[in-house]
């Protein structure tokens, strides 16, 4: 059975893609769960007030990156969650000029996981904030980012 909600959240995720994609629906509003400054805030503080706040850090909490990305234009992220009632995953990327850089919405009796690719400029701490219950979680991990392969 868990295996038909996830196929009805990928379904449902791709009807809200391709209504976006047909101009039927705004990229705005496909984000209005969001709030908008959270992805306009400059600094990683700003974004988490934004998102609501401080988030405590949490082993519940799980972010895979790599420990050398060999290429910031595409560095894979993945976030799990073990917090009953997981709602909502945010990840940020504290060096980049807008920190946050996606959100996800947990649909209820789903898997609290996520997988991306984001853009790193530089080497980093990669953060991932959990909205679980109403309360902010938190875990972080840096990810170095290398020129080509050379280090650095």
């Amino acid at each position: 059975m868990k295996h038909a909600t996830r196929r009805v959240v990928l379904q449902q995720g791709t009807a809200l893609a391709a209504l976006v994609s047909a101009g039927l629906l705004t990229s705005q509003q496909a984000m209005a769960a969001v709030d908008a400054a959270a992805f306009e805030a400059k600094n990683l503080a700003d974004a988490l007030k934004a998102l609501g706040g401080t988030a405590a850090d949490s082993k519940d909490v799980t972010i895979t990156s790599p420990d050398i990305a060999e290429n910031g234009a595409v560095v894979p992220i993945a976030v799990t969650s073990k917090l009953a009632k997981t709602q909502e995953i945010y990840i940020l990327v504290e060096k980049n000029p807008a920190p946050l850089t996606a959100a996800f919405t947990i649909p209820e009796g789903t898997e609290a996981f996520v997988s991306t690719r984001v853009k790193m400029g530089q080497s980093t701490n990669v953060v991932a904030v959990v909205k679980a219950d109403g309360k902010l979680y938190s875990a972080t991990k840096e990810t170095k980012v290398t020129l080509g392969g050379c280090g650095g």
